[in-house]
């Protein structure tokens, strides 16, 4: 397990952008934390570390928005989908085939092989970002 604090959204940011680095396709990472922990301000950190140029909004209403780059981040939100038959019906496999995937609320998922970071909100501007299990690369 590693842990590692940070003091703003700019340093949550970079942390995900170091991840970002290191994905590659079929790559999957499961997210959790609460609502406002700094889940999609790392993420906005994975695509730009993954390449992406375009903006990175949280993706709640639409649950899986497309970052392309050097590797393609799908980005997919959990908040809203209700059973197993939903999450079937996301085509997470596929999208893994096509790049790497960063799941929001990710434990409401079970997926073989998945990185798990849970990032918890300290107060003010701080997060904890611990890795329970990394990219297996």
């Amino acid at each position: 397990m590693r842990e590692e604090v940070t003091s703003s959204p700019a340093e949550t940011e970079r942390a995900g952008e170091l991840l970002g680095r290191r994905l590659r396709i079929g790559d999957v990472v499961l997210l959790t934390g609460e609502l406002g922990a700094g889940k999609t301000t790392f993420v906005r950190g994975v695509a730009v570390g993954a390449g992406s140029v375009a903006p990175v909004a949280s993706p709640t209403f639409q649950l899986v928005r497309i970052y392309p780059g050097r590797v393609q981040v799908a980005h997919v939100d959990l908040y809203r989908v209700g059973d197993a038959a939903e999450l079937r019906d996301l085509g997470l496999d596929e999208l893994a085939d096509e790049g790497a995937v960063v799941v929001e609320w990710g434990e409401r998922l079970q997926f073989d092989g998945a990185a798990r970071i849970d990032i918890e909100h300290l107060g003010g501007e701080r997060r904890l970002i611990r890795t329970t299990s990394d990219l297996r690369h």
